[in-house]
């Protein structure tokens, strides 16, 4: 398989706090990663650094063979990447279609090559609506969605960018089970699709069955990496998460 992100020695202080100490890690092409760790363990540092919102100090990230350090936020999404955020995020005087154009035109049509215009990008907008069972609400406003509608939303806002690598992160926090099971079946779909898929969840039901592959972040440091049976096994992570 393709080495698809690669980070190596991935450092980031804040102050003489150290939220990251020496990340490696590599994602394949395709992968389901789940990337879990306790509350402060560093892993939205980690995806902030990954996507650009913060600036590492040490080590780099590549994608897909290009070094991203020194890219801002937008330049990495025109590359590929992209995420959902713990809290949703929509523009709320926009409806739902209208948010799916903002990073249609501003990710996808930037790219150049094969960019939508017009009445391709409305059908494009109706098109994710319905991969995440959202179409007949194309034309409501964010604060008319129920909590799991607002989820699929702001991960069909992702999917908009068409990214080579999404990154969910706690897509499931305050979910029903049932609606867990939702958001699991979407994410393994859009795998399916050839979207490769980082989640990031405490909800370890979910993790377990959606992740090829776990890694564990604690304490800024990645403690373990592997087949994910394996991993909930491994003493240092059963220390971390349960202590001595």
């Amino acid at each position: 398989m393709t080495v698809l992100l690669h980070i190596e020695g991935l450092g980031k202080r804040f102050g003489g706090f150290v939220a990251l100490d020496g990340i490696e890690l590599e994602v394949q092409d395709g992968e389901r990663l789940g990337l879990i760790g306790p509350n402060g363990s560093g892993k939205s540092t980690l995806v902030n650094c990954i996507c650009g919102t913060l600036q590492n100090e040490q080590g780099s990230v590549r994608f897909a063979g290009e070094k991203l350090d020194g890219l801002l936020a937008h330049e990495r999404t025109r590359r590929g990447l992209a995420r959902s955020f713990q809290l949703p995020r929509p523009f709320a005087s926009l409806s739902l279609a209208e948010n799916l154009r903002i990073p249609i035109l501003y990710a996808v049509s930037a790219r150049g090559a094969g960019a939508l215009a017009g009445a391709a990008i409305d059908a494009r907008c109706r098109d994710l609506l319905g991969e995440v069972g959202l179409a007949e609400k194309a034309d409501r406003l964010p604060r008319d969605l129920t909590q799991i509608e607002m989820r699929k939303l702001e991960l069909a806002r992702a999917m908009a960018a068409e990214p080579k690598l999404l990154i969910a992160d706690e897509a499931m926090a305050g979910l029903s089970h049932t609606e867990v099971d939702e958001i699991i079946a979407l994410l393994i779909r859009l795998n399916g699709q050839g979207v490769t898929v980082i989640m990031i969840e405490h909800i370890m039901r979910a993790v377990m069955e959606f992740s090829q592959r776990l890694a564990v972040l604690v304490a800024g440091k990645k403690i373990a990496d592997g087949a994910p049976k394996d991993v909930v096994r491994d003493a240092e992570v059963v220390r971390a998460y349960l202590g001595e």
